[in-house]
């Protein structure tokens, strides 16, 4: 009897049931990597041509030299520059440090998300059904989001290069490639330390934190080693130093990528041995399932939802926190670089500070805190569409809780932790300007930390309405708002773009308080349309049904 053509029918070319892990991961890993890749390469471009545009004559760019060139307070927030009088080394000064911290969170993310998210969410059960075992699926994951790396890579070296061969811009092609691989290099590292994160943790929110623990440590060593201090040695302790080191376009050393190259292959390895050695869904660290019960903030739907968020808040937290402290205390040496500077005032005034000393460059910090506090709030609008995604809310819904109410409640969670994120930055920075003998008043640096919640707010309530009318882009749509508005602010820092360009951006319409007085009238306009876009999307998530992934 001949056999059942379904049964004895081989497996396609490239289809094998042992690399399924693989190939699932790099599906995810290399879309969000190629996504975010067009934004690398679109900050590339835009600097490069900036510069063109804003410094055409040889007497502008050595002015530009003498004023940016040996600033401590602006090398503390943006890197060191090297050879601004060319478009190569205003280009990297630009982009270098900031891409390097967005691809940090980036790495960090999908690390927890495909690994320990994929785990909690129950489709590794299914899939360690099959012919592989624990250690070889969390290397077949590694695999995986190495693709998402190499994405991450091609598009922003293709943008790079193509930028690069412009007569007027003049990158060389191995130039370009390097920049692009310094541009990667930590969002490689902390893929790494996420996936390693992800074995430690017993859920994806636990390894975001302690992911968020290590980022939050390096990137307080890169600012003390950049504040002028006497501490240059620290850049070599910490991955961010390390993409400073390799100096891309301008005098390229490939010495830095060795301890990053090292470091990332012993994460993945120490995360493939300890995938080995626990349960599928238990951890490294113990998640204290047998410690005494602890009822409190179990009551409801808005406790729990507490419980849940507050690893991921209180990591975030400590970093807003370490970084404000840092800001406040170098405010005094930075403010006093900076004054007398007309280059730097200008670039300032774009921005919108107005003010002088340690408020200008506190003015320009905390625009830099008001991105991250940006992506605190869109964290916890993919968090609530998460719970959604992955079939979690089901169990609520069936309970006595409305669908309005519950989202609702995570709106105002997440609000409550927006605006005690701004009252804690604006504490801790009038702390460090305390210990650094600065002088700034009290209440005018707790009205900055206050300055930034309203573009954060707008965030979440965009993603609430994203939320209740079309869930499967809330990703796209929150982080696509936060990088056009990135982006926007970026360039019109060094240059003059039109107003109407300039103010489809939420951080510029953040007044840069305490360099200038906040503009509460367009910080309300801002709470009002992200509190109406909220309301429309609590009514529309009412009236649909639940959108898995």
């Amino acid at each position: 009897m001949p056999a059942d053509p379904a049964v004895s029918a081989p497996a396609p070319a490239g289809r094998s049931p042992s690399t399924v892990m693989a190939r699932l991961t790099a599906k995810k890993a290399v879309r969000s990597g190629a996504l975010w890749g067009c934004f690398f390469g679109i900050c590339v471009a835009s600097s490069a041509l900036t510069y063109l545009s804003s410094y055409k004559t040889p007497a502008a760019r050595e002015k530009l030299v003498a004023s940016f060139g040996s600033n401590t307070a602006l090398a503390s927030l943006f890197g060191p520059a090297h050879q601004l009088q060319t478009v190569a080394g205003f280009t990297a000064y630009k982009v270098l440090g900031f891409l390097s911290i967005v691809g940090a969170v980036w790495g960090l993310l999908a690390g927890t998300r495909l690994l320990r998210g994929e785990e909690d969410a129950g489709r590794w059960e299914l899939l360690l059904a099959g012919q592989t075992t624990r250690r070889r699926a969390a290397a077949q994951a590694l695999a995986g989001l190495s693709a998402g790396v190499a994405a991450l890579f091609a598009v922003t070296a293709l943008v790079t290069v193509v930028t690069g061969r412009s007569s007027k811009v003049h990158f060389a092609v191995g130039e370009a490639l390097f920049f692009a691989l310094a541009l990667v290099c930590s969002a490689a590292v902390f893929l790494a330390v996420g996936a390693l994160a992800s074995q430690l943790a017993a859920t994806r929110r636990q390894a975001a934190a302690y992911a968020g623990y290590a980022f939050g440590a390096c990137y307080a060593l890169r600012m003390v080693a950049d504040s002028g201090v006497g501490l240059d040695w620290l850049r070599w302790a910490t991955p961010f130093g390390w993409v400073e080191l390799l100096q891309p376009l301008t005098a390229s050393d490939w010495l830095p990528l060795l301890p990053a190259a090292a470091l990332v292959v012993a994460l993945a390895g120490a995360t493939v041995y300890l995938a080995g050695t626990r349960d599928l869904g238990a951890s490294t660290f113990p998640d204290q399932s047998n410690a005494p019960l602890r009822p409190r903030l179990l009551n409801g739907a808005l406790g729990l939802a507490a419980r849940l968020m507050r690893p991921t808040v209180v990591a975030w937290g400590a970093a807003l926190a370490a970084t404000a402290f840092m800001f406040g205390f170098i405010a005094k040496p930075a403010g006093a670089a900076l004054s007398g500077s007309n280059s730097i005032n200008r670039v300032l005034s774009h921005l919108g500070a107005h003010g002088a000393g340690a408020k200008a460059y506190l003015g320009v910090a905390f625009l830099m805190m008001s991105i991250m506090l940006g992506f605190i709030g869109a964290g916890q609008v993919t968090a609530t569409r998460a719970e959604e995604a992955e079939g979690r809310l089901d169990h609520l819904l069936v309970r006595p809780l409305s669908r309005r109410s519950w989202l609702g409640g995570r709106v105002l969670e997440a609000t409550a932790v927006l605006v005690i994120s701004g009252l804690g930055v604006g504490a801790f920075t009038w702390l460090g300007g305390a210990s650094g003998h600065a002088g700034l008043p009290f209440s005018s640096v707790v009205e900055a930390g206050l300055n930034m919640v309203p573009p954060a707010l707008f965030v979440l309530g965009v993603g609430a309405l994203v939320i209740g009318v079309w869930p499967r882009a809330t990703s796209i749509v929150i982080y696509g708002l936060i990088v056009w508005s990135i982006l926007v602010t970026l360039v019109g820092g060094f240059s003059n773009n039109n107003h109407w360009l300039l103010d489809t951006s939420l951080f510029h319409q953040m007044a840069p308080a305490p360099a200038s007085a906040p503009n509460w009238t367009a910080g309300g306009v801002m709470i009002a349309i992200g509190a109406a876009a909220a309301m429309v999307g609590g009514a529309a998530f009412r009236h649909r049904d639940l959108v898995g992934e």
